[in-house]
This record gives structure tokens, C-alpha cells and sequence, in this order.
């Protein structure tokens, strides 16, 4: 049955034969079908056609069954404007008004206030109504993100009336494996699984079998920490109160999954030194406006390691061979940077590194540190001196090494828990940031001792 089904899955849907039956006009065989196909199929080729394809797909499909497609959809935000653009304005508007809510209002964020208050004045008073609430939410926010097609039942009902409101509220909900538990003033009070009401006794009730013990999180709270909590606990939904209780929606697996990936991709753009990651069909200019912001300050960043430099010229007159070693010690010491700060945001992001831990999170790395500086400067004064038969010189090497390699993995640890403090993302303490800062500390410990010493080696 396994082998069976991986070969289907190699092939999903025959797009050549799709493109024949709208180029064909074949309306019912193209139906019939492309509505076989799961949504993410029918989104694939959705995206993978040209626009004038994509009008016939529209004049093919009803905005209800175009709904299905644009929530199945994964493209960046700002391309939701051009493939709406390619649709009547109101077969928009009553496609966006079939979508669950969350994601119609995602959608809408991304268009400018004229078109988005054009396209919700076309949709039904409710329903406009119940996005234009979700729009009210500050970006990145649990409300932002959450839906309100829920179903929730009253504390004081059986559980025979408690499937009549299921059946008649499923429908259109986005899940009902979870059921949410309210009073007379839609306060959340508890909530009962799905399998829990099944096999209940029907004049059972709800109040006495739900459980009190709701996890839920504010409206106002950061989507990151939402998706901390559902990861934690294996939640298919969560609740989502404002500050008097009130139950205002549910956050879905499926929303925070997009969460968690749209955080990763953020950052390990800013890790890399990147405004946003770059996608593989964009031109050269779009990704140059990118990433040239941040290469201009790490350029002023590395001008400031240049001047420093300069100071020890005299230094690198007398001993030259000290020029050599300036790569070894940098170097070295930035990826020692960059492991401590790989650790430290993990922790950050994870929710490992809680207030108790923090000091024993550096002084754990500040050991690590003086033990790999230790072992990485006794590796050096060996090779230089069996290389140069200098053995002073080798020493210098050595403790400069050390330093660096301490001095930057407190710093690859320190630096993004002082910003986690400031309520600052740490990733902005991204590599390239700390590779620079650590040049221009291992630059300064390095020359400095040898300065120091400069009578000694000279």
C-alpha cells in the first residue's frame, strides 16, 4: 500500500492536460477534473500558469471554490495584490468573503487602504464587519492571526443540545476537535474534545465534563510566543481572550505554522545580514536594494577595524610577520563568536534560557570558551614554533588566540541576552555583526600585546 501510494504522489495532476482543457474551453471536463485535485494541487497549478491562463481558470470557477485555492496558496504577501488585480473586483470580493476569516484579512493587509475598504464594501455587512476586527489588530499578534469561525457552546446546555450547535456550526468552522466552553457573557470557562462530547451521555451536562484548566493566550500577545505555547503543549487550536475573559477566537496548527516558518526565514535573514530573504525569482536590483543597507554599515563597521589597525602601524613595521597571523586570530575567533550566539538565540527562541538560567548559560560559555582558546593557543605556539623555530613569537600568538576565542564567545552570548532584556529580536545581533565586533577586539588584543612586547620580539 506504501509503494503504492508514493507513486501516485510523483505525480499529483497532469498539468499539460489541464493547460489543453482551458485552452480548449472545455469548462465541464476541466471541472471535473481539477476539483478532484486537493487544494494544494489545484493552488500549484494555480501559481504555475500564465495570467491570461489564470482568467479562464476564474470564468471556470466559482468564487467559492476560488476560495479554496487562495487558502491553499503559498506566495509572498505582495503578490496577493497582482493575482487579485486579474480578477473582477466583486468575483474578488465574494471570494474573499468565502474564506475563513483570519485568511481573508491577511490578504487584505497587504492591499492599501482604498482597495481594501473598495473590496470589504462589496462583501456583506457581517462579514465585513468580522474582518475589519481582525484588520484592527496590531501586526504579529495573536489577534491578528487567530480566526473567528469557532464553535462554542454554553457551560449550562446538555450535551444533546451541544451537538445540535455542532452540527449546526461545523460547517464552517475551521476545526471543531476542540470545542470551547463559554458563560451567559462569553467569558471562556473551560472546553471538551471532541471525542470527550461523542461519547458523553446525552443528558450529561457540559459544565460537569469540561475541562476548567483552559491554556489561552490575549489578543495583544506576540504570535512567537503563541506558537512557543502550542509547540509546548501539542495544541491543535488554542483560544485566544481579551483582558476581561471574553472569548474573541481561536489560533489553528496550521496559522502557526506559517508563523514559525515566517519567523525562521526572518531570522536567518537577519543572521545573514539580510532586510528579508531573498526569493530566487527576484531580480538583481530587488535583491541588491536588500542586502546593500546592512553591507553599508558592516563597510563602516570594517573602516572603523581599518583605522584600528592603522594605530599599530609602527607595530607591523618592526615585526611584520605579525600581519600573518591577523586572519588566524579573527577568524578564529568569529566562528567561536558565531557558535556562542547560535547557542544563545536557540535558547533565546526555544524558551530554554528562562531569567535563573541566563548567568549560567555565560558562565558555561565563558568556560567553553577558555578551555577551546586554551587547547586552539597551544595547537598555534606548537606550529609556529616547529614552522619559524619562535617561540616568543608563538607565545604571543597563543595568548592573543586564547583571548580572542573567551572574549568573543561571551560576546556571541552576551550580546543577544542584552537585547532579548531591551526587548530588541536577537538575531539582529546577527554574524555579521558580531564577526566585525570580534575582528576589532581580537585586532586590539592581539597588536596590543605585541605592542607591549614589541621590545622583546623585535
Amino acid at each position: 500500500m506504501i509503494e503504492e501510494r508514493n507513486e501516485k504522489d510523483d505525480v499529483q495532476f497532469d498539468e499539460a492536460h489541464l493547460r489543453e482543457m482551458l485552452e480548449a474551453h472545455d469548462i465541464d471536463a476541466f471541472r471535473e477534473e481539477f476539483l478532484e485535485l486537493h487544494p494544494y494541487d489545484q493552488a500549484t497549478f494555480y501559481e504555475k500558469v500564465e495570467p491570461d491562463i489564470r482568467k479562464i481558470i476564474y470564468s471556470f470557477l466559482a468564487p467559492t471554490e476560488m476560495a479554496d485555492i487562495f487558502e491553499a496558496i503559498e506566495i509572498d504577501d505582495d503578490e496577493y495584490t497582482a493575482y487579485l488585480a486579474e480578477m473582477e473586483p466583486s468575483y474578488g470580493a465574494e471570494m474573499l468573503s468565502h474564506m475563513y476569516a483570519d485568511d481573508a484579512a491577511d490578504v487584505l493587509n497587504e492591499l492599501d487602504t482604498e482597495q481594501r475598504e473598495s473590496y470589504l464594501g462589496m462583501m456583506d455587512e457581517e462579514t465585513a464587519e468580522e474582518i475589519n476586527e481582525l484588520l484592527s489588530y496590531d501586526e504579529y499578534t495573536a489577534g491578528s492571526i487567530m480566526t473567528t469561525e469557532y464553535v462554542a457552546i454554553p457551560e449550562n446546555s446538555t450535551v444533546r443540545s451541544a451537538m445540535t450547535i455542532l452540527r449546526k456550526e461545523a460547517p464552517d468552522a475551521e476545526t471543531i476537535y476542540y470545542i470551547f466552553v463559554v458563560d451567559e457573557a462569553h467569558r471562556l470557562t473551560g472546553v471538551i474534545s471532541l471525542r470527550d462530547l461523542i461519547i458523553a451521555d446525552e443528558d450529561t451536562l457540559i459544565r460537569s465534563i469540561m475541562n476548567e484548566r483552559v491554556v489561552m493566550v490575549h489578543a495583544g500577545d506576540d504570535q512567537e510566543e503563541v506558537a512557543q505555547i502550542m509547540k509546548d503543549y501539542n495544541f491543535l487550536a488554542t483560544p485566544v481572550i481579551d483582558d476581561k475573559g471574553v472569548l474573541l477566537g481561536i489560533i489553528t496548527v496550521d496559522d502557526i505554522i506559517d508563523v514559525i516558518d515566517e519567523e525562521a526565514s526572518e531570522d536567518y535573514s537577519k543572521l545573514a545580514g539580510i532586510s528579508d530573504m531573498d526569493k530566487f525569482d527576484t531580480t538583481s536590483l530587488q535583491a541588491a536594494k536588500k542586502r546593500l543597507p546592512w553591507l553599508v554599515i558592516l563597510l563602516f563597521l570594517g573602516m572603523l577595524t581599518a583605522n584600528l589597525m592603522g594605530q599599530f602601524e609602527a607595530t607591523l613595521e618592526k615585526v611584520a610577520l605579525l600581519a600573518v597571523f591577523i586572519p588566524l586570530i579573527s577568524g578564529t575567533s568569529g566562528n567561536s563568536g558565531t557558535q556562542a550566539l547560535a547557542v544563545a538565540i536557540r535558547g533565546i527562541a526555544t524558551g530554554d534560557v528562562e531569567e535563573h538560567s541566563k548567568l549560567k548559560l555565560l558562565a558555561r560559555e565563558a568556560g567553553t570558551g577558555l578551555m577551546s582558546g586554551v587547547v586552539c593557543g597551544l595547537i598555534v605556539i606548537g606550529i609556529i614554533y616547529i614552522w619559524k623555530q619562535e617561540l616568543l613569537l608563538g607565545m604571543l600568538v597563543g595568548a592573543a588566540l586564547c583571548g580572542s576565542i573567551l572574549v568573543a564567545t561571551l560576546a556571541g552570548s552576551f550580546i543577544p541576552l542584552l537585547m532579548h532584556r531591551l526587548k530588541i529580536d536577537p538575531a539582529v545581533a546577527s554574524g555579521p555583526f558580531i564577526t566585525t565586533l570580534n575582528d576589532i577586539t581580537s585586532i586590539l588584543i592581539y597588536l596590543g600585546l605585541a605592542t607591549a612586547l614589541l621590545s622583546q620580539i623585535g
